[in-house]
């Protein structure tokens, strides 16, 4: 039970700080702002959103949540299964290769070193947010891996929607921010999420 509770609560204060911070950003309008803020959404994101999947991998484990809160396993466990793998497998790949593109092209890696240029090339010239579409695909496929009723209503309920707050929000303030013009420029041509095309 404290697993289910601190991932309602890791949304909530995940929500709130997206609110808070976006707000603040609106009313003070820097690039130091958006520095600092960024920095305080990332601790938020991997502490709301990814810690109580981490904790919930240990304790209760993550086929026993279902239990714990007194529902069944998702049904149609083979159908479930190749579904994860499917959701899975390109959802890994978009995050390894969108965080290699921060790295090697914005010259940062997430919140630890912030890009300090556009990156808009490779899987970025798709979509403007791989790495959030792999993030998705990733934890929704490991819930329906592991069959979870429960983890699969977390991620389609909680993580996607929260997480799709953020982006609108507070990110795409903060990188228009950060890097003005040509990030304008690039929101303009490449989706916000769902590719267009695939032959660019």
């Amino acid at each position: 039970m404290v697993t289910l509770v601190m991932g309602v609560l890791g949304v909530v204060a995940f929500v709130l700080g997206t609110v808070i911070l976006g707000v603040w950003l609106r009313r003070n309008p820097s690039v130091a702002a958006a520095d600092q803020a960024s920095r305080v959404m990332h601790f938020l994101f991997f502490a709301g959103l990814g810690a109580p999947f981490l904790v919930a991998t240990v304790y209760p484990g993550l086929t026993r949540l279902d239990s714990v809160a007194g529902l069944e396993p998702l049904p149609w466990r083979p159908l479930t299964l190749g579904l994860g793998v499917i959701l899975s497998v390109p959802g890994v790949y978009l995050l390894g290769v969108s965080n290699q593109l921060l790295r090697t092209r914005g010259d940062g890696a997430n919140a630890f070193r912030l890009t300090k240029h556009v990156v808009g090339h490779e899987i970025y010239g798709y979509t403007r947010n791989p790495m959030s579409l792999g993030y998705y695909l990733a934890a929704l496929g490991l819930s329906l891996l592991v069959g979870s009723t429960v983890l699969t209503l977390y991620v389609l309920v909680g993580v996607i929607p929260a997480h799709l707050f953020f982006l609108t929000f507070f990110e795409e303030r903060e990188l228009e921010l950060r890097f003005g013009e040509s990030y304008r420029q690039y929101r303009q041509t490449v989706p916000f999420l769902i590719p267009r095309r695939l032959e660019r």
